[in-house]
């Protein structure tokens, strides 16, 4: 019977090993969990190129290597498989590089200060609203330095250049009282910047009716027949212009028939613009009827005739005569103002 021959090496320190075995040190437990799991999303292709490459030159080399790719195995990317929908899919990182403006009108940037730094992230909507009130700020600042048609009002509530924004309103009044001494609504008139009419009702007073004033008003007895009540047509009235910029002659005598106050910014009077005047060649600081200014600039006849007035006339020449200066007044009104 023959015997058993063992071949022991005892070259490395003394130590004795099988043969073909390597002697390596087993490492660290926690070290090995984490290159099992590098391993796994490896083959699962969630990592990136970028990580696979810093883990092979400068990571340590696993017992276990794994597999070969096959050649014909195609390149993942981040989009997650059909086959692992709940696979978890890295949030790419944001770059160094300098962001990608938003370009604005002729092909334009976003202005200085557009983006604020030193925040660590933005909520998208957030930014939208922030984006979209700098887009708008910054067009109508380009439209007024080159020169445009419409440039922006500083001081005034609502942006110009909207026309739904502007409305013109005239008012017609009657007599009430001792001797029609009293003024009252009897028609009120609202047109559109274009010069649709918007609004235009015959109106109750309050008080009974002394003097129809039908040679200045046009307003006869039966026109009153079936009028709105003054409160009712107030209500109505208010609601059109809350918001808006109102445009008329003499102004102020209307909102006070109305028993109505207009913001002082939103309120454009056609009497107390020097323009209008300057234009017709007439004395800036005199009081001119709202007939002999459209006659001058518009030429263009109204309050003629023995029917009286129409509120509904007078407003449309007093829209046009507004915008006949509409431009240069407005940036005399963004001077004076000035800044927020």
């Amino acid at each position: 019977m023959s015997g058993l021959t063992l071949n022991l090496d005892l070259s490395h320190n003394g130590e004795s090993s099988f043969v073909g075995m390597k002697n390596e040190p087993a490492g660290n437990s926690k070290h090995q969990r984490f290159v099992k799991k590098r391993r796994f999303l490896e083959r699962k292709g969630l990592l990136r190129d970028k990580q696979n490459q810093c883990s092979k030159m400068q990571g340590p080399k696993s017992l276990n290597p794994g597999p070969p790719p096959r050649q014909n195995e195609k390149k993942h990317t981040f989009a997650p498989s059909l086959s692992h929908p709940k696979s978890p899919v890295p949030k790419p990182t944001p770059s160094n590089s300098q962001p990608h403006l938003p370009l604005f009108k002729n092909n334009t940037t976003a202005p200085s200060g557009f983006f604020k730094t030193g925040s660590k992230s933005t909520a998208p909507k957030k930014y939208e609203d922030s984006a979209a009130t700098s887009s708008q700020s910054f067009t109508a600042a380009h439209s007024l330095a080159s020169g445009s048609t419409r440039p922006q009002v500083l001081g005034a509530a609502p942006p110009f250049g909207n026309p739904l924004k502007y409305l013109a309103l005239d008012c017609e009044m009657v007599g009430t009282g001792p001797k029609g001494q009293l003024s009252e609504v009897a028609r009120c008139s609202i047109v559109s910047y274009s010069g649709d009419v918007v609004y235009d009702k015959y109106i109750m007073p309050t008080r009974p009716v002394t003097d129809f004033r039908t040679r200045w008003s046009g307003i006869r007895r039966q026109h009153l027949c079936n009028a709105t009540p003054f409160m009712q047509a107030k209500k109505e009235i208010v609601k059109i212009l809350t918001g808006k910029v109102v445009v008329g002659h003499a102004i102020h005598n209307d909102f006070k028939a109305l028993l109505y106050s207009h913001p002082a910014g939103l309120t454009r009077d056609t009497a107390r613009i020097p323009l209008l005047n300057k234009k017709a060649g007439l004395p800036e600081k005199q009081a001119v009827s709202l007939k002999r200014l459209t006659k001058a600039l518009l030429n263009q006849d109204i309050q003629v005739g023995n029917r009286g007035h129409s509120s509904v006339e007078d407003a449309k020449a007093t829209m046009e005569l507004y915008k006949a200066v509409e431009v240069e007044w407005e940036r005399t009104l963004a001077r004076a103002s000035g800044p927020r």
